[in-house]
């Protein structure tokens, strides 16, 4: 899923409908200005594979609500 292709008003409503996590929450917000994940990892200082696994959590919420 490319969070990046959404409009700012999805954006907005996904903010406050998916109920994110503080990490999930910066993830999307990086995400959503099309930054890769391996630069969202160094970013938020943590490994990669931790933010593959935010980014599977952040989509199945945003698939949720859908």
């Amino acid at each position: 899923m490319k969070i990046y292709d959404f409009t700012e008003p999805e954006l907005e409503y996904f903010r406050k409908t998916c109920n994110f996590t503080d990490e999930q929450r910066v993830l999307f917000d990086y995400r959503s200005k099309n930054i890769p994940l391996e630069q969202c990892a160094e970013l938020m200082n943590v490994s990669v594979s931790t933010v593959k696994r935010l980014s599977r959590k952040v989509n199945a919420k945003i698939i949720r609500v859908c």
